[in-house]
């Protein structure tokens, strides 16, 4: 039986506590307190699905965090958000290599019938679920615009 990802991240928790690994620990209650702050404003269970959003969520704020630190010249905070990204992803799945993101773009293109621009969300619709957690979704974008021109 496979656990689930708030499961996982429970687990995680008990070990790095254990471990006494702080950064680790750290990073894994932030992601818990996420996800139960949209659980409580939702009045929902989150699924395994909407947590990968969570992860994703927080892995893309922790590189906008670096690019900014980074251009301010701070280094030292950049390396905790980098240390966070770490942690993070390792309860993301593994990421999809560009050949079956560009297979998973082309069945989507052929599913939807798309074959102009004005299409693209179609496409996407379809793509966003297949990547989630996997890929960045900017960058998928950008490969469905040049698939579709």
């Amino acid at each position: 039986m496979t656990h689930s990802l708030k499961q996982q991240l429970s687990d995680a928790m008990k070990e790095a506590m254990r471990a006494k690994e702080k950064q680790r620990l750290g990073t894994i209650r932030l992601i818990q307190a996420e996800i139960k702050r949209l659980e409580v404003d939702e009045r929902i269970e989150l699924d395994d699905s909407r947590v990968l959003a969570v992860l994703d969520k927080m892995v893309k704020q922790r590189r906008d965090s670096i690019s900014q630190f980074s251009a301010a010249g701070r280094q030292e905070l950049a390396d905790i958000e980098q240390a966070e990204i770490a942690v993070i992803q390792t309860f993301l799945p593994q990421p999809l290599s560009d050949e079956v993101i560009a297979a998973l773009i082309a069945d989507a293109i052929a599913q939807s019938g798309a074959s102009s621009m004005q299409q693209m969300g179609a496409v996407m619709a379809i793509v966003k679920p297949l990547i989630q957690g996997r890929a960045d979704a900017g960058a998928v974008s950008g490969m469905v615009k040049r698939a579709l021109s």
